[in-house]
C-alpha cells in the first residue's frame, strides 16, 4: 500500500495523526507502506505515472517511530493501493495530481480516495448538492450581498473557500462591526468568492466530525468544541475534541451522504455537522481517527481498512 501526498514524515505527530492511524493498521495486517509527496510524481509520454517512494517500516518507538529505506523510482500501478491525502488548500499543484493520478488510474492503479472524485467535491462547496441539511448559507464575491445577508440573518460567520483548521473565519454579530473590512479580506476586494453561513450558536456544544467509510457512518463523531472566548470549534484553533455517540440527526445525515459519496469514488468522508445542520464536507485528508479510538474504544482505522482491503479486491 502506498501513501501518497501526504506531509513530511518528519512533522507527523503520530499521538493523533490519522494517517499514521492507517500505516500502522495496515502494517499490523502484513502490508507493506511506501510514501512520497506530490513534487515525487512523474510522467512522460511513453511510460506510467512514476513517484519517487520510500520505503517504510514502522517501529513501535514514539520518537524514533520509522525507518525507511532510500528513495526509489516506481509506477504507481505496483501498488495494490495508493492513498491520496494531503491538507487543504486544495491549489493548482493539488489538482495538477490530481490530473496524473488520474492517468494512473487509467494505467491500472487504484486510487482512494478516487482523483475525480476529490475535484468535484471542494470541501467547502460541495454541501450545495445536499441543501435540505445545511443552514442558511450564501456563496458569493459581492459585498452587497453579504451585507444583505448579515441584514437579514443579522449573527453571521464568514470563511474562506480553501481554508482549513479554522484559518480565517470571521464572527460578525447584529452590530455589523467590522463586516466592511473582514469582506475586503477574505474576497480580496472582489477577487475571490466567500461562504458566509448564520452562526449556529449550538457551536457550543461542538463541531461534530462525523465519519463515514465505505458509504456508511462510524458509530461515534468527535464534538470539537470551542474553548474561551473563541467561535471555532477546530482542534487546530484550540477547540477541545469529545467523542461521542451519533446522534438521530446525525445517523440521518450520514445515512443520507454516505451511499452518495461512496458511489463517487469517496471511499472516507468526514461531514462537519453544528447542530442539525452540515457545515463542511471533508474528503481530502479527514481526521479524527486516533482521538474517537482513544476515547471510545472504536478502531476507526481497523474500520478503515477493512474497507480499503474490500474496494481494493472489488476493483481487481
Amino acid at each position: 500500500m502506498q501513501r501518497e501526498d501526504l506531509n513530511p514524515l518528519e512533522s507527523f505527530k503520530i499521538y493523533k495523526d490519522t494517517t499514521f492511524a492507517m500505516m500502522r493498521e495496515a502494517q499490523r495486517r502484513g502490508h507493506t507502506v511506501a510514501v512520497c509527496l506530490p513534487q515525487d510524481l512523474v510522467w512522460q509520454r511513453g511510460s506510467q505515472v512514476t513517484a519517487r517512494v520510500r520505503d517504510i517500516v514502522l517501529t513501535g518507538d514514539s520518537t524514533n517511530w520509522f525507518q525507511a529505506q532510500p528513495l526509489r523510482s516506481a509506477a504507481l500501478t505496483a501498488f495494490d493501493a495508493v492513498l491520496m491525502r494531503k491538507d487543504p488548500p486544495f491549489d493548482s499543484e493539488y489538482f495538477y495530481a490530481t490530473h496524473l493520478l488520474e492517468q494512473a488510474e487509467r494505467e491500472g492503479a487504484r486510487v482512494f480516495n478516487k482523483p475525480r472524485a476529490l475535484r468535484d467535491h471542494p470541501e467547502k462547496l460541495a454541501i450545495m448538492e445536499f441543501s435540505q441539511f445545511i443552514g442558511p448559507t450564501l456563496v458569493t464575491r459581492d459585498p452587497r450581498d453579504i451585507q444583505r445577508f448579515h441584514a437579514e440573518h443579522g449573527d453571521i460567520i464568514l470563511k474562506p473557500l480553501d481554508g482549513m483548521g479554522g484559518m480565517g473565519i470571521f464572527r460578525v454579530g447584529p452590530d455589523g462591526l467590522n463586516l466592511g473590512s473582514i469582506t475586503e479580506t477574505l474576497n480580496r476586494h472582489g477577487a475571490q468568492s466567500v461562504m458566509v453561513q448564520k452562526f449556529l450558536p449550538e457551536i457550543t456544544e461542538g463541531d461534530k466530525r462525523v465519519l463515514v467509510i465505505g458509504g456508511k457512518p462510524v458509530p461515534f463523531c468527535l464534538a470539537r468544541i470551542p474553548q474561551g472566548s473563541e467561535v471555532r470549534g477546530n482542534l487546530a484553533a484550540g477547540g477541545k475534541g469529545v467523542a461521542r455517540p451519533l446522534s438521530a440527526r446525525d445517523w440521518e445525515i450520514a445515512e443520507a451522504l454516505g451511499p452518495v459519496l461512496h458511489s463517487r469514488g469517496l471511499l472516507l468522508a468526514g461531514v462537519d455537522v453544528i447542530g442539525d445542520c452540515v457545515t463542511e464536507i471533508n474528503v481530502t485528508s479527514p481526521t479524527c481517527f486516533q482521538e474517537i479510538y482513544d476515547q471510545t474504544g472504536c478502531n476507526v482505522a481497523f474500520l478503515f481498512v477493512d474497507a480499503l482491503e474490500e474496494a481494493v479486491a472489488a476493483r481487481a
